[in-house]
């Protein structure tokens, strides 16, 4: 059994106390971390390597973005950087093979606000970039695959609190929707949706006007599995305990169980 969570952490450094802490509770054997906002010679390994998680691939970038797998497990295969755009800068994509049971990436979206300016024409050619990837190693690798992260995506008005007020944002426009269903129709399932049909059920809570106090949250962290993975997969969930705690990160853990 192999479990596998996804967090966008809002800078590993300043999240480290909780990020640690979870490790020890939730002992996932892969976390997939988003926004670590540091380069890979300043990652905290000391106390990651100390919490168990003795294998990491790291694609990093100074202040802003960066994402890392860390797993219990030998990780080969690194792919840092998303393959379509190749002189993009933003640290976004690190991919790896976990033990050589399952292939595995940590995904962090553009968000894409404002839209009308160019961030919005970047999220979805970033999207379409990680849809022709996906659909590439569907082809060629016999692996299950999780594509795990912050999509910055709200699939349906079931996942944002206010869909009306939300309506335009670049996190529910129609063309950001159909971009992520883009990825489903690859033969990728939404790993929560599978197990969890009930509305409103969120990820990320902003820190602003008491959002998480209130529950106006979005669902925008997602666990995307092929399907030998998703055949695989015996529980997902969101784990909302470490954004209750002090100095907390927007987002909390999504995670899943793969009996593999």
């Amino acid at each position: 059994m192999l479990k596998i969570a996804a967090w966008n952490v809002n800078s590993i450094k300043a999240r480290l106390p909780n990020v640690v802490e979870w490790l020890n509770e939730a002992a996932p054997d892969v976390a997939l971390l988003q926004e670590i906002k540091t380069v890979e010679d300043t990652f905290p390994l000391m106390e990651i390597q100390a919490a168990g998680y003795r294998h990491t691939a790291i694609c990093g970038q100074k202040s802003y973005n960066g994402v890392a797998i860390l797993s219990r497990h030998p990780l080969t295969e690194v792919v840092r950087g998303l393959p379509g755009e190749p002189e993009d800068q933003q640290a976004r994509y690190v991919e790896a093979v976990v033990d050589g049971r399952v292939r595995v990436a940590s995904v962090y979206v553009p968000n894409g606000n404002p839209v009308g300016t160019e961030k919005y024409p970047y999220k979805l050619r970033w999207m379409e970039n990680l849809r022709a990837h996906a659909e590439g190693l569907l082809r060629t690798t016999d692996l299950p695959l999780l594509i795990g992260g912050d999509y910055n995506v709200c699939p349906t008005d079931y996942d944002v609190y206010d869909p009306q007020g939300w309506a335009g944002d670049a996190l529910c426009r129609p063309e950001t929707r159909e971009a992520f269903r883009a990825l489903l129709w690859l033969g990728l399932t939404d790993t929560y949706r599978a197990f969890h049909k009930e509305p409103h059920r969120y990820s990320f809570w902003d820190y602003q006007g008491g959002a998480w106090q209130r529950d106006l949250g979005l669902r925008i962290d997602h666990l995307l599995l092929s399907g030998r993975a998703a055949d695989a997969v015996t529980a997902c969930d969101i784990d909302k305990g470490p954004r209750g705690k002090e100095k907390a990160s927007d987002h909390t853990p999504v995670w899943c169980e793969l009996d593999l």
